[in-house]
């Protein structure tokens, strides 16, 4: 079982475009870094992204499965009013 809530550390793919994006997070939980990854960064630069939560790195089909998880704790962007 995943611990959403569990700290996480988002290492997104730079992007020779916008060098000033961001290139590393901390959040206070995975579920706020997954919510981060699939709806801020662009598709492009969430391909080469890892999360890290206690100790495993998830790549962007991780990322992607836990955030659509029936089990995703917060409300996710398509589901808002």
């Amino acid at each position: 079982m995943f611990d959403y809530s569990a700290g996480a550390e988002l290492f997104p793919q730079r992007s020779r475009k916008r060098p000033g994006q961001i290139a590393y997070h901390r959040f206070e939980s995975a579920a706020h870094a997954l919510k981060f990854a699939m709806e801020d960064l662009s598709p492009a630069v969430l391909a080469g992204t890892f999360l890290e939560v206690n100790d495993e790195r998830l790549g962007a089909k991780q990322i992607r499965e836990l955030y659509e998880h029936e089990g995703f704790p917060l409300a996710r962007r398509r589901d808002e009013p």
